[in-house]
């Protein structure tokens, strides 16, 4: 797939579900699990065992359905094995150089991982597609992502990290392009008690939360440009 037009899929669904499963067969269920409940993407992440297997037998089974990417990507190398096996995009736990200019090299879209203004601006700059601020509920959630939108609103942050039910529409509030969600989302519970439908109903929890608070701020600048007029 393209890459514009997987940064339009992330951004439209405005969740990347992040999969840290125990098993390929876990992480299989949870991913077939996000999508059924309305969430054609997933992020495998290379702490799953086998993640290289799990992403390729994904893309070959639902890759035309799912978007399959790749997690806790820490270099180019394991990078390039993830392109590899078929993962559409990349993500980072933190900002590395090399990997993003792998990644733009090969035009495939990766949210390179920052935390500080100072790492937002470099993983931005350096070219990383979309910025995942993580671990965002540690250092003031969808606060902290308001104050960043403040002198970079032109910078996509994909929040990671304290992003829940009760959370998630503050932080779309505060300007998130999209959320990553791990196990508030993909909770090992119900994948060790082979409960997948716990991961179904709670991913269109989620969704409904996104665009009906998308549908609020939508409303409110409507109004408030008629007011100006």
């Amino acid at each position: 797939m393209e890459k514009q037009k997987v940064r339009r899929r992330i951004e439209e669904i405005g969740i990347v579900p992040v999969v840290r499963a125990s098993s390929s067969r876990e992480a299989c269920v949870a991913a077939e699990a996000v999508c059924k409940g309305g969430i054609p993407i997933v992020e495998i992440t290379m702490t799953v065992p086998g993640a290289i297997g799990v992403i390729r037998e994904l893309s070959k089974s639902c890759g035309h359905e799912v978007l399959i990417g790749a997690g806790t990507v820490l270099n180019a190398d394991d990078a390039r094995r993830c392109l590899d096996a078929g993962a559409e995009f990349l993500v980072t736990p933190g900002f590395n150089r090399a990997t993003v200019e792998f990644a733009a090299r090969e035009s495939k879209l990766i949210l390179a991982g920052a935390l500080t203004p100072t790492e937002i601006i470099e993983a931005w700059t350096a070219g990383s597609d979309l910025v995942k601020v993580f671990p965002c509920g540690q250092v003031g959630g969808a606060k902290y992502i308001k104050a960043l939108k403040g002198p970079l609103p032109q910078v996509p942050l994909v929040p990671t990290g304290g992003v829940n039910l009760s959370t998630a529409a503050e932080f779309i509030e505060a300007g998130a392009a999209a959320l990553g969600i791990g196990g508030e989302l993909v909770q090992v519970e119900a994948l060790r008690s082979n409960k997948p439908e716990l991961i179904v109903e709670t991913a269109r929890k989620f969704l409904d939360i996104v665009a009906t608070t998308r549908a609020k701020l939508s409303d409110a600048a409507a109004k408030g440009n008629a007011r100006a007029l």
